[in-house]
């Protein structure tokens, strides 16, 4: 098979395409023909020799896929054998095949392109868990998303609209603040032109939101702090600003702010079967529905794999970009 594999730690050029052995699937594993992967910044950080994969991972970057189950490891269900899945994986997307577990596939329905499909797991996983469940949103609250225009940033948008919530996002241009308002932001700040906290009071009247999702840290953590209310929950999932903050330890208290935060790779199998399951009965409905599509940005060839990590690291995209795994030419 055909493989995008980092040839050492360094830029999008280091992205090279190589053959290598298709894997077998071992016990309690499937093996799909990956139609799409999608194109995430943990993919970068792992090129750039920043965030290795846990252990027993593939080398190969690549968390998230779509494509057709073609093989069974021993145990797995027989009826999963020919499902047109997209799946959340420990690594190894970039490839014209890929390990994933059956726990950790979703159907694709009917009505969802195996691009979009592929766009979604990773984003999915991350903002139900972060958002929903350490975060305790719950509909009537107004939460505050970071990078409104991210991957993330428009799929945490379109739950929270979707369940009831009230969003604020901040991005970098007023062209991105105005695509976040039409992803469903109700209040989109540009941060660079705008003091998110102050913007933040204006539109709760004072109160502040129950919940920011941040994807900064640094020198933002305060300033998360100050833009929540009584009760407010800062969950943090990257540390784009930094990996330190200090803060005012007596504001929280007297506020009796939380903070918590997470990442996903690392965690069992368990867990994110368990997390599958819950978004099955709780997000899938609305998938299969089609009031729920990933944001596009934009896709590219496997052999252009260097590019979309260029298009990443600019942070001018919109949405998701994912790679075309089947496909010898670049398209949009």
């Amino acid at each position: 098979m055909s493989a995008v594999v980092i040839s050492e730690p360094g830029g999008p050029e280091v992205l090279t395409i190589v053959s290598q052995p298709v894997p077998h699937p071992a016990q309690g594993e499937v093996l799909v023909r990956v139609s799409h992967a999608g194109v995430n910044r943990p993919d970068c950080l792992q090129r750039a020799g920043a965030y290795p994969p846990p252990k027993g991972a593939s080398e190969l970057p690549g968390l998230e896929i779509s494509g057709e189950v073609v093989a069974l490891g021993e145990g797995v269900d027989p009826g999963e054998l020919g499902k047109r899945v997209c799946a959340l994986v420990n690594g190894g997307g970039y490839a014209e095949y890929c390990i994933a577990r059956p726990e950790h596939c979703l159907p694709v329905p009917d009505g969802l392109s195996m691009a979009e499909a592929a766009a979604i797991p990773e984003t999915l996983f991350t903002v139900w868990h972060n958002v929903f469940q350490r975060g305790y949103a719950r509909d009537g609250e107004t939460i505050l998303i970071h990078g409104g225009t991210s991957g993330i940033g428009t799929m945490a948008t379109m739950l929270g609209k979707l369940f009831g919530m009230h969003v604020i996002t901040t991005s970098g241009s007023d062209d991105k603040a105005a695509a976040s308002r039409e992803v469903g932001a109700d209040l989109a700040i540009n941060y660079k032109t705008q003091d998110f906290v102050e913007e933040v009071k204006k539109y709760t009247d004072g109160r502040g939101a129950h919940l920011v999702l941040d994807m900064v840290a640094g020198d933002y953590t305060q300033r998360n702090l100050d833009a929540l209310g009584e009760d407010g929950r800062l969950v943090v999932i990257a540390v784009l600003g930094g990996p330190k903050s200090e803060i005012n330890m007596a504001k929280m208290m007297v506020k009796r702010q939380s903070i918590t935060g997470s990442t996903l790779r690392p965690r069992t199998n368990v867990f994110k079967g368990m997390l599958a399951d819950e978004l099955f009965r709780e997000v899938w409905p609305l998938v299969e529905s089609g009031d729920l599509r990933p944001v596009m940005d934009q896709t590219f060839a496997m052999a252009d794999a260097a590019d979309a990590h260029t298009r990443m690291e600019a942070g001018d995209h919109i949405g998701k970009i994912v790679l075309d795994m089947m496909s010898p030419a670049a398209s949009d």
